[in-house]
């Protein structure tokens, strides 16, 4: 549903502009409602509500005796902010989400099929450079291709 790499920088008032690609994909698929919380990697994901209700159904049965669930969950749900885009693709993340993520202007907004990533742009550019030279090491381990 999302792809692509897409450059920005948040607005005056600290917004940041959804790309219009994405836009456009959420408009065709009724999406109107996105779900923002701490990623992984120092980024923020964004999941359309559908996504989000599956990734929410998943992690709640995650074992609460157990403590890595807990903490997994507990920094990723507290993080939660629903958001609605407004009339021109603008969403307004929490200041805490973008501390967590290192953002300041420059932003990197990436499409990773069934959510988004916002990045700092220079945290995106080092994550970047420091996996691309494993890229194809990583398929060959996790992708069986027969």
């Amino acid at each position: 549903m999302f792809y692509g790499e897409h450059e920005h920088k948040l607005d005056k008032k600290g917004r940041i502009i959804i790309p219009s690609k994405f836009r456009e994909v959420s408009k065709e698929n009724y999406v109107e409602k996105f779900y923002i919380t701490r990623g992984l990697d120092v980024c923020l994901f964004m999941f359309p509500e559908d996504e989000w209700k599956l990734q929410e159904a998943r992690f709640k049965n995650l074992s609460f005796t157990k403590s890595q669930a807990r903490k997994f969950n507990r920094l990723f749900f507290s993080g939660a902010v629903e958001t609605v885009p407004d009339k021109q693709g603008r969403i307004l993340v929490p200041p805490y989400l973008k501390s967590y993520a290192g953002i300041k202007k420059d932003i990197m907004i990436i499409g990773v099929a069934n959510r988004i990533e916002i990045w700092n742009k220079d945290k995106w550019a080092e994550f970047y450079r420091t996996s691309k030279e494993s890229f194809e090491d990583i398929a060959e381990k996790l992708i069986d291709l027969e």
